[in-house]
C-alpha cells in the first residue's frame, strides 16, 4: 500500500464530534486528480505550483506521534534489531493494541478507525523511510525531493513540481533524513548544521541544514534519474534545431571546449549526455564526478567520482584531484559533471594540454558562465592571476551553451513536460591586444522560451572553423552549410 494511503483515522471519543479526522491522500504522479475525496480541513483554497496542489498546512493526528514515540522507545529499550522486521513489527502490533484498548476503555485518547493502516504507516516509519520510502526504492522515479520542516515536495520526471498532502511531522522527517545520513556515515548537528553526502550508493545527492542555521529542517535530495536523451529527442521536444544539435554534434568530432551553462534543473546534464553519445566511438573520455550523471555507455568511458573524506577526515578524492589524475590518462575528453570549486583551475592545464573538455556550470547567460569560470578558477590559489587565467579560458573554450527552463508558475499538467530549451550557443574567440573581458560572439539565438532558435549569421571563429572542417570533410559536410541548415548531422 503506498505511503499516501496510509493515513490514520481515528473514531470520535466521548464528547467529539463525528467524522474522520484524517490527512488528505497525497497527490499522485503527474498532479493528476486521483486524490480519494474525504474530509478536509478547513483553510485557504490551496494554491497552483506547476502541476500540483499544494495544500493548507494540516497538523500531524497526535495519535501517529504519539505511538511512534512508545515504539521507538520499545525498540531502544528492547534492544530490537530494526533489520528483523519481524519483531519490530510485533512491537508496533503491540503499542497499537495497547493504545486502542485505553481508548475504547475511555482512558484517553480517541480509537483509531483503522487499526491496520497506522499500524502499516508506522512500521514504515520505523523500519523504513516514511513517506520517503517510495523515492529512495524507486517506486515514483522522481528528478528531486524538497524537504521543509514536515513538508515534502519532489520534481517530477517531466521536470514539474508537486506536494505530498500527507501531513508528517518535522520530527519524524528529522529521524529518517538521520537514518539516510547514516547509510553514507555522515550525521548532522547543531555542531555540524551543515551536510552534503552522496548515498544510495552514489546515485543521490543529499544536502541537509538545520536549525539554527536554517528556521526548519531544510533538505534536497536529488537523485540521478537514468535517461536516454539524444540530440534528436532534444531537436523533437524542441529544445534544440537540426542545425544547433549538427554544430554541436560535430564539436565532438575535435578537441573542443564546451561550457553547458543554466539555472539548477535547466537541462544542462541532459544536453551533456545527448552531446556525448553523438560523439564517434574511437573518443576516448573520462568523466569526474561527485554524483554520477553522466552515462555515454558507447564510448566505454572511465567514470570516477569523488569520495568524501572518513571519520578521520582522511581519504577524501576531490573533483581537482580526478581531473589533475585524468590529464596523465592520455584522454580525448574529460566530462567534468559540474564546476563548483578550484577542479576549474585543472581545466586550464587540460586545455593547454591539447585535451578537449566538457562541463556544466550554474549562470545566466552565456557570457555570466564564462566568468564564473574564471573566477571559480581564481579562487583555486592565491597565487593564481585572473588576467592570465581569463586570457587561457578564451583561448580554451570553445562554444557555450546556455539553457533556460520554464518557470513552474507557468506549468499547467496539460502542458506535459516543462520547457527546458537551449536560448543561445555563443563562440569565444581569443582575446585581441589589450582586451581585458571575454568577447563573445552569439551563433544561434532564442529571444524567448518557446521562440525559434535561429541562427545570427554569425560565422564561427576561424580557429575552430578550420578543425571542423576538417574533421566534416570525409564526410563531405562544411561547417557554413551545417549553419545554414543545409548540411545536416542530427
Amino acid at each position: 500500500m503506498p505511503a499516501g494511503d496510509r493515513r490514520a483515522a481515528v473514531e470520535p471519543g466521548p464528547h467529539q464530534g463525528s467524522g474522520e479526522v484524517e490527512a488528505p491522500a497525497d497527490i499522485g504522479q503527474n498532479g493528476a486528480d486521483r486524490r480519494r475525496r474525504r474530509s478536509r480541513p478547513s483553510g485557504p483554497v490551496p494554491t497552483v505550483v506547476g502541476a500540483a496542489q499544494v495544500r493548507p498546512k494540516v497538523s500531524v493526528p497526535d495519535a501517529f506521534e504519539e505511538l511512534r514515540s512508545q515504539i521507538l522507545t520499545a525498540i531502544q529499550d528492547r534492544r530490537l534489531d530494526p533489520s528483523a522486521p519481524a519483531a519490530v513489527e510485533t512491537a508496533v502490533r503491540g503499542v497499537v493494541e495497547g493504545y486502542q484498548a485505553r481508548a475504547r476503555s475511555g482512558l484517553g485518547g480517541r480509537a483509531l478507525a483503522d487499526p491496520a493502516r497506522m499500524i502499516a504507516r508506522l512500521c514504515e516509519s520505523v523500519l523504513e523511510f516514511g513517506p520517503l520510502t517510495r523515492f529512495i526504492t524507486g517506486d515514483e522515479v522522481v528528478e528531486e525531493v524538497l524537504i521543509v520542516g514536515g513538508d515534502v515536495l519532489y520534481v517530477d520526471r517531466e521536470g514539474r513540481l508537486a506536494m505530498l498532502e500527507e501531513p508528517i511531522a518535522e520530527a519524524e522527517m528529522r529521524t529518517i533524513i538521520d537514518r539516510l545520513l547514516a547509510t553514507a556515515g555522515a550525521s548532522v548537528d547543531e555542531s555540524n548544521p551543515m551536510v552534503q553526502v552522496q548515498i544510495l550508493d552514489g546515485q543521490a545527492r543529499l544536502g541537509v541544514v538545520i536549525p539554527p542555521i536554517a528556521d526548519l529542517l531544510n533538505a534536497s535530495m536529488r537523485r540521478y534519474v537514468l535517461r536516454y536523451e539524444t540530440l534528436e529527442l532534444l531537436v523533437e521536444w524542441g529544445a534544440l534545431t537540426p542545425p544547433a544539435a549538427s554544430l554541436l554534434a560535430a564539436s565532438t568530432f575535435v578537441r573542443t571546449g564546451l561550457l553547458l551553462t543554466g539555472q539548477p534543473s535547466a537541462g544542462k546534464t541532459s544536453l551533456g549526455n545527448a552531446i556525448l553519445r553523438a560523439a564517434p566511438e574511437t573518443l576516448r573520455v573520462i568523466c569526474c564526478e561527485d554524483t554520477p550523471e553522466v552515462n555515454p555507455e558507447h564510448l566505454s568511458p572511465f567514470r570516477w567520482r569523488t569520495r568524501r573524506p572518513g571519520p578521520d577526515g582522511s581519504a577524501a578524492v576531490s573533483l581537482r584531484e580526478l581531473v589533475r589524475f585524468a590529464l596523465g590518462m592520455r584522454a580525448d575528453l574529460i566530462v567534468l559533471g559540474e564546476v563548483r570549486g578550484a577542479e576549474a583551475y585543472e581545466l586550464t592545464r587540460a586545455g593547454n594540454s591539447g585535451c578537449g573538455f566538457l562541463t556544466t556550470l550554474h549562470a545566466n547567460s552565456a557570457r555570466a558562465g564564462l566568468q564564473a569560470l574564471m573566477s571559480t578558477a581564481v579562487m583555486a590559489g592565491q597565487n593564481v592571476d585572473a588576467a592570465q587565467v581569463r586570457s587561457v579560458f578564451a583561448n580554451i573554450v570553445d562554444l557555450v551553451v546556455h539553457l533556460e527552463r520554464e518557470p513552474l508558475a507557468q506549468t499547467r499538467a496539460a502542458q506535459g513536460r516543462v520547457r527546458r530549451q537551449v536560448m543561445e550557443i555563443a563562440a569565444v574567440p581569443p582575446l585581441q591586444g589589450s582586451e581585458s573581458d571575454f568577447a563573445v560572439e552569439p551563433i544561434f539565438v532564442r529571444e524567448e522560451l518557446g521562440g525559434p532558435l535561429r541562427w545570427t549569421g554569425a560565422p564561427l571563429p576561424d580557429d575552430l572553423r578550420v578543425r571542423l572542417d576538417r574533421a566534416l570533410r570525409p564526410r563531405g559536410f562544411t561547417v557554413q552549410r551545417i549553419l545554414e541548415g543545409k548540411d545536416v548531422l542530427v
